[in-house]
């Protein structure tokens, strides 16, 4: 199953851990967003984020 993450809110200011791992998902500016399978590791990245990312299904 497939994935688009958004980028909804702005990183300034936020956790160190929290920035790093928006970068990992290639997201560094408001309104970037990557379509990527969905498994365990991409799980956990968007509930460290989920407060700054808006998912969808993609199809």
């Amino acid at each position: 199953m497939k994935v688009k993450i958004t980028l909804a809110k702005s990183l300034i200011g936020r956790k160190k851990n929290q920035i790093l791992t928006a970068a990992s998902l290639g997201l560094n500016k408001i309104g970037d967003y990557k379509i990527v399978e969905k498994d365990a590791s991409i799980e956990g990245k968007i509930n460290v984020i989920c407060h700054l990312v808006k998912v969808e299904d993609a199809e």
